[in-house]
């Protein structure tokens, strides 16, 4: 089995006493795309950045590509999109892209090249001649994510990359990266936007508080936390089918939106006799569906309630 692209090994950091990041261990494989996913003030760039070598954690081991050490010793195999967009603003987007090319190692000519085609793809080469400031904020995070994949990286590390993106860009951007994982690029992705996680990433982990909460397959995680759960519509009248919800023999979960509701179900509960006691509580169904609870409810039962004075990742001494 090749080594892993990432491997963190009991890793921990602390910031004036405050532990950023916890014993964290977690493995992301070669060509795949992994979510490292968690509320705000997890931990995750915290931890992308330990990956990337901008901090040295206090405890524990990265390793990059099967060897010891973070991302200096690899810049020219790594693309970052940070949290934190930064270009330089004054510049022109085709000469901005060359130099970040260049210094990723890309020849001038080829970065200009690369640079032009991605523009064209992206819908942007009408504004390659224009300066940086001059673009949209949704623009000048196109032209920035052309800056991280400019150079062909082996792993390309997206830290919110989709933050501020109109449905259709995000569209553009997820096409793209489906692309590069196609091409045999590996991609860490980190969100806290679960329905975006759960279209892209094969392989997930979950923190919250700086702590691991779970780690594996999208699918074996869905298997082992996701529970059985019941999709219910009502077309009008829902009779007293809050009574059916509120029976712990056959419901432990129940989110009511009045005419639309998704329920867990208590294990061992038979979702037919849950259909039968609503229809005898003079409900009218327009909706009952059996389906695997999405990652989003997963999150949810996993990390509870995310208090508001949580600290953000970028809290620093």
């Amino acid at each position: 089995m090749p080594d892993p692209i990432v491997l963190l090994d009991h890793v921990t950091k602390r910031f004036a006493g405050h532990i950023a990041v916890d014993d964290l261990s977690l493995t992301v494989p070669r060509g795949v795309i992994y979510g490292l996913l968690g509320p705000n003030g997890a931990g995750k760039t915290t931890t992308i950045r330990m990956i990337l070598d901008i901090l040295q954690p206090d405890s524990g081991t990265v390793r990059l590509f099967g060897e010891p050490g973070g991302g200096r010793a690899h810049a020219e195999r790594i693309g970052y999109l940070p949290e934190e967009r930064g270009l330089y603003r004054k510049m022109r987007v085709l000469d901005v892209l060359v130099f970040l090319g260049e210094m990723k190692g890309v020849d001038r000519r080829r970065a200009r090249e690369r640079a032009g085609e991605w523009l064209e793809r992206l819908g942007l080469a009408d504004w390659r001649l224009r300066r940086v400031d001059e673009l949209s904020k949704g623009m000048q995070q196109k032209v920035q994510f052309i800056s991280t994949i400019l150079h062909d990286p082996a792993l390309v590390v997206l830290d919110e990359a989709f933050a501020g993106l109109d449905p259709v860009n995000a569209q553009g951007m997820k096409d793209t990266v489906l692309e590069l994982r196609g091409r045999g690029a590996t991609i860490l992705f980190s969100t806290h936007i679960m329905e975006q996680a759960e279209k892209l990433c094969e392989q997930l982990c979950i923190i919250a508080r700086g702590r691991k909460l779970v780690d594996g397959t999208l699918n074996d995680i869905k298997r082992t936390h996701g529970g059985q759960h019941l999709v219910v519509g009502f077309d009008g009248s829902t009779g007293t089918a809050a009574q059916v919800f509120a029976d712990p023999r056959l419901v432990t979960k129940v989110d009511n939106y009045g005419q639309y509701a998704e329920l867990e179900l208590a294990s061992g509960a038979d979702p037919q006799e849950v259909l039968r006691q609503l229809v005898a509580s003079g409900a009218r169904l327009s909706r009952f569906e059996l389906q695997e609870a999405s990652l989003h409810k997963i999150f949810i039962d996993l990390v509870g309630p995310v208090r508001g004075d949580a600290r953000a990742d970028e809290d620093r001494p």
